[in-house]
């Protein structure tokens, strides 16, 4: 019987890192009645699923239709696990390119669950890159469905992570929260280089030998 594999799981929790995202669901629910805010983390949860579940189960097929090999997909999303891995060992959000002043006029046009607290804060381009990636390697129907259940965990995770905003923020700290970013910010470094490794080989056959 073959073993799951867990190293997509692993990924996913790095780059989209939920614990790194408490402070802003604060910032940005510092208003909201206790309802609003449940509300909030419910559609926050779900549509970091349906992120991951689309890009799981479709793009593969987006790939196809713009042309692009998995490979280069590979090395263009490994130079962005990087990027995020570095932007984390700073303690900054993973996914979090944008200013101040473009968070807030996003929040203005759209729900604060949605933007900017699912795109781009928990999933972004990273994100979608790696699962893409991790969707090719699975040979199964079985191996596919897997990787959309660790969106399933992935989302519950968010979903714990927001719903103990307040007694985390307490207990960790803003320097706890710092030293937890680094820790996965590291470990999304190491499996940075090999996804990107892996699509290299596969452009350039010689470095394999």
């Amino acid at each position: 019987m073959p073993t799951m594999d867990f190293k997509p799981l692993v990924t996913l929790l790095a780059i989209v890192n939920p614990l790194a995202i408490v402070p802003f669901f604060i910032h940005y629910t510092v208003d909201f009645t206790p309802e609003q805010r449940r509300r909030t983390i419910l559609i926050a949860s779900f549509s970091t699923f349906v992120v991951i579940a689309t890009c799981a189960l479709m793009g593969l097929h987006i790939l196809e239709f713009f042309g692009i090999s998995l490979a280069s997909f590979q090395v263009g999303g490994g130079m962005l696990l990087l990027t995020s891995a570095l932007a984390m060992l700073n303690a900054q959000p993973a996914e979090a390119k944008s200013n101040a002043e473009e968070m807030h006029d996003a929040a203005a046009r759209a729900s604060i669950a949605v933007v900017p607290l699912t795109i781009p804060l928990l999933t972004g381009p990273a994100t979608m890159s790696t699962v893409v990636i991790y969707a090719d390697k699975a040979k199964t129907v079985l191996q596919l469905t897997t990787l959309v259940g660790y969106g399933v965990v992935v989302a519950l995770a968010t979903a714990l992570c927001f719903s103990l905003a307040q007694p985390i923020a307490h207990s960790l700290g803003k320097t706890g929260i710092n030293v937890m970013t680094r820790l996965m910010g590291l470990i999304l470094a190491a499996l940075a280089v090999e996804v990107m490794s892996d699509g290299l080989v596969k452009l350039f056959p010689i470095l394999g030998n």
